[in-house]
């Protein structure tokens, strides 16, 4: 699979904000911890890759 990198929005489950976050797309699933860059608490980031798709979901760390 070829490397590229995404942009996604997604909402932060802590503050409501949504905020951009830069996903690898060489890996097809992965799951990271990501601060939110308004309120800097930690979120669980989980992306899946198919082909030139990208589904990116985040959820509170403390769930």
């Amino acid at each position: 699979m070829p490397f590229f990198t995404e942009v996604e929005p997604v909402v932060c489950p802590y503050c409501g904000e949504q905020i951009e976050i830069i996903v690898d797309g060489s890996i097809e699933q992965q799951s990271y911890t990501e601060d939110c860059s308004v309120c800097c608490r930690p979120m669980e980031v989980t992306v899946t890759v198919i082909g030139d798709a990208v589904a990116v979901s985040v959820r509170r760390e403390d769930d």
